[in-house]
């Protein structure tokens, strides 16, 4: 896809709305614990300061659906920003109205303001023509540097466009730009690792990715509804009932391209964590519940992997939050990490999951959004994008 590149604009002196996408993980005492999409913003906001330009940023946090939430203010993000760019970044506490004016108007050149949540705002995810209007009507120019917001048509990312010459951001430009290149030409073997919790949300991705790489490897909860499509007795685990007819349709690439776990590990919901095992799939009694993906599993996918040179992974292959059950995860992130190809990782918890073993530097490319990522690779219609194309 051609889009239009800032550096293809005249942005000189000009006062710049940027949509950035700040809607970085917070642990339980509100505190950033994974900065990722912040660094990887600052590439562009770096190139608006040498072009003298006055920098407004405006992202979403969260989902307070259309309330001021305390806790999700951007704020934060804003001391997190200033801190690794060493430049002041003022947030403001709305995103509209006579403060923000005031702000804009009060700005020099490399003046950098934050916007509150934009999604404090009920008017942003509608998509409303005004809203978009108010903070279109605060700069010159239009960037869009936020890929995890593409594939939504909401008044910061779709709306705004039609009202302000618009161009795509350095992070956007080269999230799509990988993407493309893994799309349109991988190199060969070409692995895709699918994990999660609910195969609903993968299963167009699942059947697309299956015709196009050599192997596909299944991990999380959405291999037990596989699982049980194909006639395993998996206990108590968690499945998706009414996608198991859908299932049917890839059943007759399960164990040739497309991989499910052999084995796993098992605990007792309710029950002391402590209290697990091993076994193959078929020697779950039906008071267990699936938790991993076992050793061989970790096996047979590591091995795919390490003779992979094209690697997309999204979704983690357990519940790798907990100890006992994060081994698989953490085993094919180290896989991956180790691997000679070209790896693209995506969504939230898989990228936490990498930089909890501190792998991030030795992934090929981390891409910053995960709904994003895999309707880009389905191939679906990108709102937000289609305004910036050339």
């Amino acid at each position: 896809m051609q889009l239009k590149s800032l550096k293809s604009a005249d942005l000189k002196n000009k006062t710049v709305i940027v949509r950035v996408d700040y809607n970085v993980p917070l642990d339980d005492k509100g505190e950033i614990y994974d900065d990722t999409r912040i660094i990887k913003s600052i590439p562009t906001i770096r190139y608006l300061l040498d072009q003298n330009t006055k920098i407004i940023l405006v992202s979403h946090l969260g989902r307070p659906e259309g309330k001021a939430v305390d806790n999700l203010r951007l704020e934060i993000t804003a001391r997190k920003l200033s801190g690794l760019l060493n430049e002041q970044v003022l947030a403001l506490h709305d995103c509209r109205g006579e403060e923000v004016e005031r702000a804009v108007e009060g700005m020099e050149f490399q003046d950098i303001i934050m916007l509150e949540n934009l999604r404090f705002c009920s008017e942003e995810e509608k998509n409303d023509p005004e809203f978009a209007r108010q903070l279109a009507g605060l700069a010159d120019v239009f960037i869009n540097d936020a890929f995890g917001t593409i594939h939504r048509s909401h008044a910061s990312t779709e709306g705004i466009t039609h009202f302000l010459p618009s161009y795509a951001g350095l992070l956007l430009e080269k999230e799509i730009y990988a993407l493309d290149q893994t799309i349109n030409n991988p190199e060969r073997p070409y692995i895709a690792i699918i994990g999660g919790a609910k195969i609903s949300t993968k299963i167009k991705l699942i059947k697309k990715l299956a015709d196009k790489v050599d192997y596909l490897l299944l991990g999380g909860a959405l291999a037990n509804t596989v699982c049980k499509a194909m006639g395993y007795k998996i206990g108590k685990s968690m499945i998706e009932s009414d996608m198991l007819r859908v299932v049917d349709d890839i059943k007759s690439q399960i164990n040739n391209k497309i991989k499910i776990p052999q084995d796993a590990v098992l605990g007792k919901d309710g029950v002391n964590q402590e209290d697990f095992r091993i076994a193959n799939l078929d020697q779950i009694n039906s008071e267990e519940t699936i938790f991993d993906i076992g050793p061989e599993t970790i096996k047979e996918y590591s091995q795919l992997i390490k003779k992979a040179k094209t690697i997309i992974w999204n979704g983690p292959m357990g519940k790798y939050e907990v100890v006992q059950y994060a081994g698989g995860t953490n085993a094919i992130a180290r896989a991956v990490a180790s691997s000679s190809g070209k790896s693209i990782i995506g969504g939230g918890e898989t990228l936490e999951a990498v930089s909890r073993l501190d792998l991030i530097n030795r992934i090929y490319f981390v891409s910053t959004g995960g709904g994003a990522m895999l309707k880009y690779i389905e191939g679906e219609k990108m709102p937000a994008l289609e305004a910036l194309k050339k």
